[in-house]
């Protein structure tokens, strides 16, 4: 037995890219070839195995590896094992530190088995060391390169990339790049749209959700083994509904059916903090997957989340009327007061800007006043756009539906062409490099240019081609706003639902007068233009 004993620590790493159906890079086979090694070796006495699997070689913050450093830092270890240098990390500069400087710090001896490399009688400094490190780092730098683009090649086809899925979808079992229902958790995201639609706080929905029991998306997904993310914020024991949560949901365009991905990336391969990416580098597919509520739904979340929605104190709902009403003098946002006598309460609004701000607004108008005008107004408009219904329908609506499939066609026909262009364009870009008629600046920058050109032509084609199928079968979206009025054709009473469904703004003119701006009135116009009733 040699006078000096090397007390060793076996360093293993396999990374998430190595093809581990390959034996020669498996964690086993590395373990195998440093215990022949050792056996070869009786000054070497194994004190410990670190294994980190799943670990780039690029980065070395991997906690078996930080585990050794502070065995070795602690004097437990001073000898360190691989199967070769790539195990030790693929990083040059940060490889050749610990080669250089860290380990002959603390006076450990490391070996790189099929590297022949052992600072004991090498100091790790000479030329076949500096080439494989440059290599190592060329290999991951070329693997970064290849599985981003592949990445981005299934984002850009519409390909769903991802470890977790968004609450109330799952990946398909035949494909696994698809998204698919998961019909439990769809249905509760169903219910939030709708409390929401019906005037209900983020905080009061949060609420609602915990007190009956529903589980969280991140309990949910713990409760069903569905992988979840393992960190951020929304990683936390015993995780709750919140406010937050709901809001975010309520913002997410997966559900009404379109999936944005690459919202962040990182500066290169070297480099794993991740960076929020510009919209114009997001990739964007619409009608990827089933959605769960309407684009028109959807949409009009997005705008009741923009409006005031102030709740009462203590209270469930917003406001009947916050963010529609609006002062017809000034074009201020009118303010609910309170208004106690002889211990009963009255409700008004009015305009807190006041006379002495420029505002000629006369007086208070009460609330149930109000109210009662409004579901007036709303009740007759309905009526109006039911009664066109029939006749949208007619001839004089068929041949509507034959022009607008015409122009749909044409316009089609237009962006085919202007994509086989732009294709071309593209294609020539890297010859026109190599030839030197472009910089690389320059192709760099056309590509780029291209892609986006493409991808926003081949979005609109296939938004086309929708349209013009349902324009063809007679579901076209020119006249579905009809439908979604007439949902409302046995209205009683008015309620925030309604508010936010149909009316874009109120105006109060006076104590006597307002005036309504319901939605889709330009289509609504155009309807009635069209068959010669002119616009109510």
């Amino acid at each position: 037995m040699p006078e000096t004993t090397y007390r060793a620590a076996k360093y293993i790493r396999l990374s998430y890219t190595d093809d581990k159906s390959v034996e020669s890079d498996s964690v086993g086979n590395q373990r195998k070839m440093i215990d022949d090694f050792v056996a070869r070796h009786p000054e070497i006495e194994v004190v410990s195995e670190r294994v980190d699997d799943g670990y780039s070689g690029i980065i070395f913050e991997r906690p078996d590896f930080k585990k050794m450093m502070e065995d070795i830092e602690a004097g437990i270890v001073n000898c360190v094992i691989v199967k070769d240098l790539s195990r030790l990390g693929r990083e040059y500069i940060e490889t050749g530190r610990y080669l250089r400087r860290i380990f002959p710090a603390y006076g450990v001896r490391f070996i790189a088995i099929n590297d022949n490399l052992d600072t004991l009688t090498d100091s790790g400094d000479d030329l076949s060391v500096s080439v494989k490190s440059i290599i190592n780092d060329a290999y991951c730098r070329d693997i970064s390169v290849k599985t981003r683009s592949a990445l981005n090649a299934k984002r850009d086809q519409g390909d769903f990339v991802g470890a977790s899925t968004v609450y109330g979808y799952r990946k398909s079992e035949e494909n696994h790049n698809q998204l698919v229902l998961d019909d439990y958790p769809a249905a509760v995201v169903r219910d939030i749209f709708n409390m929401k639609l019906s005037g209900m706080s983020a905080l009061k929905i949060a609420e609602q959700l915990n007190r009956i029991g529903v589980l969280s998306p991140l309990e949910y997904k713990k409760d069903r083994g569905i992988p979840h993310p393992k960190r951020g914020y929304a990683y936390k024991a015993d995780a709750k509904w919140s406010a937050k949560t709901i809001i975010r949901i309520l913002g997410d365009e997966t559900y009404a059916g379109t999936l944005i991905q690459g919202k962040q990336g990182t500066l290169n391969y070297k480099i794993k903090n991740r960076l929020d990416k510009p919209v114009n580098e997001w990739f964007r597919t619409e009608n990827a997957h089933e959605p769960v509520i309407s684009r028109q739904d959807f949409d009009l979340v997005q705008r009741v989340m923009r409006l005031d929605t102030r709740t009462a104190p203590g209270g469930d709902s917003v406001y009947l009327f916050s963010g529609v009403l609006i002062c017809g003098s000034c074009g201020g946002r009118m303010k609910r007061k309170t208004v106690t006598y002889k211990g009963r309460s009255y409700f008004y609004y009015n305009c807190p800007t006041g006379k002495a701000h420029g505002c000629a607004a006369h007086g208070m108008m009460r609330e149930d006043d109000l109210i009662a005008a409004v579901l007036d107004s709303v009740k007759a408009h309905v009526a109006n756009v039911a009664s066109l219904d029939d006749v949208l329908k007619s001839v004089a609506g068929d041949q509507a539906n034959r022009e607008l499939a015409a122009r749909q066609s044409a316009q089609i026909a237009e962006n085919e062409r202007q994509l086989e262009k732009i294709q071309g364009f593209k294609a020539g870009l890297y010859e026109n490099m190599i030839g030197g008629i472009l910089s690389k600046d320059d192709y760099k920058s056309l590509k780029n240019k291209y892609s986006e050109d493409i991808s926003r032509l081949q979005a609109a084609i296939g938004e086309l081609r929708r349209e013009l199928a349902d324009t063809l079968t007679g579901n076209s979206e020119r006249y579905r706003w009809v439908e979604y009025f007439k949902e409302f054709s046995d209205i009683a009473e008015l309620d925030r639902k309604t508010v936010a469904h149909l009316i874009q703004s109120i105006r109060i003119m006076s104590k006597n007068e307002v005036v309504i701006t319901f939605n889709y009135r330009s289509e609504y116009e155009s309807a009635a233009a069209l068959l010669g009733k002119g616009a109510a």
